[in-house]
């Protein structure tokens, strides 16, 4: 069947051409397998819950008839406001409207949390623009500029809530600036989500083509419900795509994890087990509630516009696993920085297992992607990644007052306390930070990277000030869910082939003062290195693998009952071969291949054009060309913990011979992420 929906017809219809439905509520609830809606263009101010799952060769499919024009939000206009002083503008709203969730009642929260952070799931919207909440109406008289908001000059445009109990209202003060809110598109979120199941297992749904926005969600841990304005659910095989996502409160889409009513923020709520502990319990709670890959992931998201969310553009623990995220453009997420805690990215994915990451453009985010937890099977490819790492916007700030944020600087990719196989190959990685590798099992393959490699041994204990607090994560099955053990992280294990360093000159003269102040401290500070110097030389103490396993084999015990031995917990091997370094980068000590090029000063910048995002260098005018081995499956082996080889999901081989533009290599490829160098040149267009 095929129904249409238009919300411009004065009286719901029975979902014919002729008679369509108003609202796309409507044909949700009537919607099987097989059967299309086709939504044409209007602002759909409703929150749809579809009630049915299509099959893998049946799907219902949602699809806006004009790209983008067909709308969701969870906001409702705001239009009654009423000048009291100057910039300020005054609107009271009845609480009727909110149901029994008002987001103004209700607070940011939840494990992984920053709680110094006092915020409301709500959002006041100029122009579909959140503005900045404040908790003194004192500041919306008097507005002061922020000094960690990445877009500093529109902070200053701020809102203030509070609730009349006599009158039943929610009322705002709102400071404009030179805007008049009456002349102006001015709306408030009020619902929690834009196109979400209420139930489990609703599975097999296309959205495509929508502009979904403003929506109250709330935080996502991986220890609670994750909210998002779009998500599957707990189900198997969505395709979201095409579709234009922003201003969500906290997170844009959510492939994440069910409610467990018993470990819904168990850390915060009960207190009295770390979060790490019930993270553990939610993993193996799902194991025995049906997390397979028969019923859960296995979902695509491409091909959307992620912008401008609080917390996360995607987010997913357990939920999505076996997913392809590909050609999206994810960016600005969390840049007003009134969100903080452990759980902020672009993509935010904890057990990534068996998902695909490709040829997506990530920028401006406070972190790029961050794999935590089982990022097993999880491939990396093809990205391009810039401004993920955090910027200082003012000069004048006091500098030291910023130092104790040593560990949240952002990164191109994050992977935290991992066993792997994890790879990452054929990208370009240009912010000042580009691998944050607190794990193992990690292969570097054929990247382009002018960041450095940042807290390498660090990272893996859980903050204790005194006590081992050593992380024990799962690792599991061989591309599937079941868990197969329990481990530490060791470190190593990490493979580092044909990639090309490069240090850049432009790097904000405070980041060298925090990574002083981090190698000054690192008796207190095990969580991160502060490191903004390029190459491979923080693995320098690390075996090889030769050293490593004549360790292991030919121990001698000593002593009547053997005596003690560290060969089980200390540093696992690193392999590094065939990489180019470049104004500075520096090798690790055991490389004994690399090309170090100290004569030529590479200039590296990525501009912003009509026709797309330009690499301008003279890179390749240096690099050696066809100077390395191929790389493949058989050529990095397996991660050591989980025993899984660099390998496809479907357990086939991988023969890196495709390179960032999909470029075939030859049997002696050229280092990095781009086989010709004048394909950069030629193109000169990333994205």
């Amino acid at each position: 069947m095929e129904y249409y929906v238009d919300n411009s017809v004065t009286r719901s219809g029975d979902g014919s051409p002729e008679h369509p439905f108003k609202t796309i509520q409507a044909a949700a609830e009537i919607a099987v397998a097989g059967d299309m809606v086709f939504v044409a263009p209007g602002i759909y101010r409703e929150y749809v819950n579809p009630k049915s799952s299509g099959t893998a060769d049946h799907r219902i499919t949602y699809q806006s008839v004009e790209a983008g024009k067909a709308i969701i939000t969870g906001a409702e206009v705001a239009a009654n406001w009423k000048r009291i002083d100057g910039n300020v503008w005054f609107m009271s709203v009845s609480n009727d409207i909110f149901d029994s969730y008002n987001p103004y009642t209700t607070l940011v929260k939840g494990d992984w949390f920053e709680e110094a952070y006092v915020a409301h799931i709500g959002d006041v919207f100029l122009n579909h623009k959140s503005m900045y909440e404040v908790t003194d109406l004192e500041k919306v008289y008097h507005p002061v500029r922020s000094f960690t908001s990445w877009d500093g000059d529109f902070s200053v445009y701020t809102w203030y809530t509070r609730q009349n109990k006599e009158e039943n209202t929610t009322e705002f003060f709102a400071n404009f600036g030179e805007f008049d809110p009456t002349q102006e598109e001015v709306e408030i979120a009020v619902r929690k989500n834009c196109f979400l199941p209420k139930e489990e297992g609703i599975g097999y749904i296309t959205l495509s083509g929508f502009t979904v926005r403003e929506a109250a969600t709330q935080w996502a841990p991986p220890t609670a419900y994750q909210d998002g304005m779009i998500g599957p659910h707990w189900s198997k095989g969505w395709i979201i795509e095409d579709c234009e996502v922003y201003e969500s409160k906290c997170s844009g889409i959510s492939l994440g994890k069910y409610l467990q009513p018993q470990n819904e923020n168990k850390w915060t709520t009960w207190k009295l087990k770390n979060g790490t502990q019930t993270e553990r319990e939610a993993i193996c709670q799902a194991s025995y509630e049906g997390w397979n890959k028969e019923h859960i992931g296995g979902h695509i998201v491409r091909r959307c516009n992620i912008h401008h969310c609080g917390q996360t553009g995607i987010v997913g623990h357990l939920g999505g696993v076996f997913s392809r995220i590909e050609d999206n453009h994810i960016h600005h997420i969390n840049n007003k920085q009134n969100l903080a805690g452990a759980e902020i990215g672009g993509i935010k994915m904890h057990a990534a297992i068996d998902v695909i990451i490709r040829r997506n453009h990530i920028h401006n985010c406070t972190r790029g992607i961050w794999l935590d937890w089982q990022a097993q099977g999880t491939r990396v490819t093809q990205n391009l990644f810039h401004d993920n790492c955090l910027s200082f916007p003012f000069e004048t700030r006091e500098w030291e007052e910023m130092l104790p944020i040593v560990g949240t600087l952002g990164e191109d990719i994050f992977v935290e306390v991992s066993h792997g196989p994890t790879l990452i190959d054929n990208n370009i990685l240009l912010s000042d930070r580009a691998l944050k590798l607190c794990a193992q099992g990690i292969a570097v393959v054929h990247n382009l990277i002018a960041g450095s490699l940042a807290a390498i041994g660090l990272g893996a204990n859980n903050g204790s000030s005194a006590l081992p607090s050593p992380r024990y994560t799962p690792y599991h099955v061989v591309h599937g869910t079941r868990v197969a053990g329990f481990m530490t992280i060791l470190h190593g294990d990490t493979r580092i082939y044909n990639n090309i360093f490069v240090q850049k000159k432009d790097i904000h003269p405070f980041k060298w003062v925090m990574q002083q102040f981090a190698e000054d401290n690192k008796e207190t500070i095990d969580f991160d290195d502060g490191n903004f110097k390029v190459g491979t030389f923080p693995y320098n103490h690390y075996p090889d693998y030769a050293a490593w396993e004549d360790m292991i084999v030919n121990y001698q015990p000593g002593g009547i009952f053997g005596g003690g031995s560290d060969r089980y917990y200390s540093y696992l091997p690193v392999w590094s071969k065939g990489n180019q370094y470049f104004n500075g980068a520096v090798p690790m000590d055991c490389e004994t291949d690399a090309h170090v090029d100290t004569e030529h000063e590479i200039e590296i910048n990525l501009k912003q054009t009509d026709e797309g995002w330009k690499l301008e260098t003279n890179l390749y005018d240096f690099v050696k060309e066809h100077t390395c081995s191929c790389i493949s499956t058989e050529t990095l082996g397996m991660a050591f913990e989980p025993e899984q080889k660099f390998e496809n999901p479907d357990g086939s081989p991988i023969i890196f011979n495709i390179d960032y533009f999909d470029q075939h290599r030859g049997l002696y490829p050229t280092s990095g992420s781009v086989e010709n160098g004048e394909k950069i040149k030629e193109v000169n267009k990333l994205c």
